[in-house]
């Protein structure tokens, strides 16, 4: 068999066991969004994907390693954001109004994120340990400078930037993760509430800008 048909195989092999495997973690990520890690079976998993549960142990040995893949998966979608609002060159009121606005428009697309992640954050608790080992896990020590050297130049009012950061994720994240509850205070449908959720991209980002500056 000559090389280039070997190479043909492999690389036709590795596509599909990587198609496979995104089909299993669309499947799994659908199946642990409705009924979370607990109530979620292989079974069900494996049909939703159209596989057999062999299959399934092929890729995942346990429900454990398919559920920490979704999760992994879900985590990383957002942790681009998160660096940029703490690693990047901007200044403190570009890096709220951007991470504001970028965020609500990645949310409104994506909106079981939020809570799919805090809700099996706090069913497992020690699994962000895990997380953090991870190449690109947001680190807040950048941020916190820029903070106090903004406060240093008469830019900011004092502030630690541990509170301003829970501050700019509470004020983002909260109304995802309350959705039901919102939309039934102020008695609007999904359309009004998406509609609601864009008018806060400069709401939020006036509120804790008008908070922090001189």
């Amino acid at each position: 068999m000559s090389t280039k048909w070997l190479n043909y195989i492999v690389n036709y092999m590795k596509n599909k066991d990587e198609n496979t495997e995104t089909v299993i973690l669309n499947a799994a990520k659908n199946v642990f969004q409705e009924k979370g890690m607990d109530g979620a079976r292989m079974q069900e998993i494996a049909n939703k994907a159209g596989i057999n549960k062999s299959m399934l142990h092929y890729y995942y040995r346990s429900k454990q390693l398919l559920f920490e893949a979704v999760f992994k998966n879900a985590f990383a979608l957002l942790a681009p954001e998160l660096n940029k609002v703490l690693n990047d060159d901007s200044s403190i009121e570009t890096k709220v109004r951007s991470f504001t606005s970028n965020y609500i428009s990645f949310i409104i697309k994506h909106p079981y994120l939020p809570n799919f992640i805090i809700h099996e954050l706090n069913r497992n608790p020690e699994f962000i340990l895990k997380l953090k080992e991870n190449k690109g896990f947001p680190n807040i020590l950048k941020f916190n400078k820029q903070v106090d050297d903004e406060i240093q130049k008469g830019i900011l009012k004092p502030i630690k930037g541990e509170h301003l950061f829970i501050n700019i994720l509470a004020l983002n994240i909260f109304p995802f993760i309350a959705t039901p509850l919102i939309k039934a205070f102020a008695n609007i449908d999904n359309k009004e509430f998406t509609e609601l959720m864009n008018e806060r991209k400069t709401e939020v980002s006036d509120f804790i800008i008008n908070s922090i500056k001189v």
